[in-house]
């Protein structure tokens, strides 16, 4: 059975989720600095892209999915320093507006396939 955007429904824009994580990690010191590019990295072995420098991105199938990311991340977050961890559908996802300067860029682009793990 499809869903309204013609993905099966067990694929529709409202079950698949992006997990955005937003963060400002302090930078002081040495070991503050190694701390806050230790989770970057760890983000980035977990598939997140970045969108900006403190703001990454993940394709997830579905909440589930994301909740366990979402605990994966938890266990390596620095001691200092605020997280935020945000799961939004596919089709909050889609209606993302980008300013580069006052020039609005292309929306966002969903990927074109999706992978099974």
């Amino acid at each position: 059975m499809a869903g309204g955007n013609g993905l099966p429904a067990a694929l529709s824009g409202y079950r698949i989720m992006w997990l955005v994580v937003l963060f400002d990690l302090p930078v002081g010191t040495k070991k503050e600095r190694k701390a806050a590019n230790g989770f970057r990295h760890r983000l980035l072995d977990l598939g997140f892209e970045m969108s900006q420098y403190s703001v990454y991105l993940r394709f997830c199938s579905g909440k589930e999915q994301a909740e366990a990311y979402e605990r994966k991340i938890e266990q390596f977050m620095p001691k200092a320093g605020k997280v935020h961890v945000m799961a939004i559908t596919d089709k909050q996802y889609e209606n993302i507006k980008t300013y580069r300067g006052r020039n609005r860029e292309q929306s966002p682009k969903n990927p074109d396939q999706f992978a099974l793990f």
